[in-house]
């Protein structure tokens, strides 16, 4: 098998599937008999391309190859990983994968996208029952990393481990439900908040807008980052989880809501419902919505990087475990200490990376530098660390959102306890888009004064300072702000 996704049934929930792996590095066979699901797929691409890049600090892999089929034999065809998204109907599914598995490779993992739907319903009559599992994502699956993950009785071991493998590689956070229902998990959690929600509008209690409002500006951010329990472990005070349960346990009893009783969804009802949602977001068209919700999402994401906490830990993994992939850099030239995506927060008022962001991915290529010779996070835990003195910046040309940028290195002084890097960073383009000069000290931590490195570091240093004289000096170093 080659490392080729089939995405059987290419709507919203199937083109998320086929970004997502595309943008990983997979190549993807697109089956779906819409005549219109190659337009789809690509404007779904669009804004992935868009979006998802930014959840990285690294470059993505080289996109893989998109192809549309006329069969679903055609897009199954040596596929290591088949994921089914076709409407919500068992009998399309029946069909959908008994065609599969006439023409799957036997060891291929077969996911199905349903919401609903048990693996075993799914699984009956299935040549190859093993295979199957719910691998049920949420949208945009280019951005948000969940798959609930749902064997059935009969599924393998080994295709749940390779299930897991893949959507691991592909940056999700595959979470294994522990036996098979009806709607899985997460999606009855949303079909009570549903109801509930249904009832407010129905009773006018609330209206489309002030319910949204109430989720996005409350609760909403909790979940975000915490969940429910989590969230209402804290509410409980020193005392934890108990103490909130013995507080709030007895409301469950109390006719709070009407979760067991669902509107009639009338014309009145539903009228009302869509007029609201109008009258709230109507001004914007659907892909001008997605696109404000993916940039949301990414500034959330990010903000949960920083904290190496829920779904940003899972992107942070996901970039660690390419630089361990890629190694140590050549050290006889300049050394390679950046190579990344202009991300969507590192824009300003004027629409491109704003001055703050220039010295972020300089300090990051300095930081890149002192792990290469050997001052990272563990010798920096045994107490020692370089501190930046001074630093000059010239900003040479700008750049936007989604570039692909590189930072080059040169270390034009380093022995004892000084550290002279000049940085360059590159458009893929070829342009110089700035230069960063930088004189760092190496710092004691317990007593916070300047001292000398440990020996291998002050030898790594010198080694690299020894090749690099042989360079020319960089134009621009050691000039101050230019006058007119």
């Amino acid at each position: 098998m080659t490392k080729t996704a089939a995405i059987i049934g290419g709507g919203v929930i199937g083109g998320g599937w086929a970004a997502r792996f595309l943008l990983n590095g997979w190549d993807v066979r697109v089956f779906d008999p819409d005549p219109e699901v190659a337009r789809k797929i690509r404007e779904v691409l669009d804004n992935a391309r868009h979006a998802l890049p930014s959840l990285s600090d690294r470059v993505m892999p080289a996109e893989g190859k998109l192809s549309f089929h006329a069969t679903i034999a055609e897009a199954v065809r040596d596929a290591a990983y088949i994921q089914e998204s076709v409407p919500e109907r068992l009998d399309i599914k029946h069909t959908t994968f008994a065609a599969i598995h006439a023409a799957a490779h036997p060891e291929a993992v077969i996911g199905s996208s349903t919401s609903g739907f048990k693996p075993s319903e799914l699984a009956q009559g299935a040549e190859n029952a093993r295979q199957i599992m719910v691998c049920h994502p949420f949208n945009p699956v280019y951005l948000l990393p969940l798959a609930e993950v749902v064997p059935s009785p009969e599924t393998s071991d080994a295709a749940l481990k390779r299930a897991f493998s893949v959507l691991k590689e592909i940056g999700m956070k595959p979470v294994k439900i522990r036996r098979e229902m009806d709607a899985h998990v997460a999606d009855r959690f949303l079909e009570a908040v549903w109801r509930e929600a249904l009832w407010l509008i129905k009773d006018d209690v609330a209206t489309t807008e002030e319910i949204d409002d109430i989720i996005r500006y409350g609760f909403g951010l909790r979940w975000a980052q915490m969940g429910l329990f989590e969230t209402y472990r804290i509410a409980g005070g020193e005392a934890g989880m108990a103490h909130f349960i013995e507080q709030f346990g007895p409301a469950l009893k109390w006719p709070w809501t009407k979760l067991m009783d669902v509107p009639e969804l009338d014309d009145a009802l539903v009228r009302k419902i869509a007029d609201q949602s109008d009258a709230q977001s109507g001004m914007y068209s659907i892909r001008e919505l997605e696109r404000i919700r993916d940039t949301n999402l990414v500034l959330i994401l990010r903000g949960l990087k920083t904290q190496n906490w829920g779904a940003g830990a899972v992107l942070n993994n996901i970039d660690s475990a390419a630089k361990d992939a890629a190694g140590l850099p050549d050290l006889q030239g300049l050394v390679r200490t950046l190579h990344r995506t202009v991300p969507l927060d590192w824009l300003d008022y004027n629409g491109h990376m704003t001055e703050s962001r220039y010295l972020h991915a300089f300090a990051d290529a300095t930081d890149r530098f002192m792990e290469i010779i050997g001052c990272d996070a563990e010798y920096i835990a045994s107490g020692g660390s370089y501190f930046t003195a001074e630093t000059h910046i010239r900003h040479l040309d700008e750049v936007h959102a989604g570039a692909e940028i590189t930072v080059d290195t040169q270390v034009l002084k380093g022995v004892g306890k000084k550290m002279h890097l000049f940085h360059r960073m590159h458009h893929a383009d070829g342009r110089l888009l700035a230069t960063g000069e930088h004189f760092l000290l190496h710092v004691s931590l317990k007593t916070r004064q300047s001292c000398p490195p440990a020996p291998h570091i002050e030898a790594n240093l010198l080694d690299i300072s020894r090749n690099h004289a042989a360079l020319p000096m960089p134009e621009g170093a050691g000039r101050a702000i230019s006058k007119p």
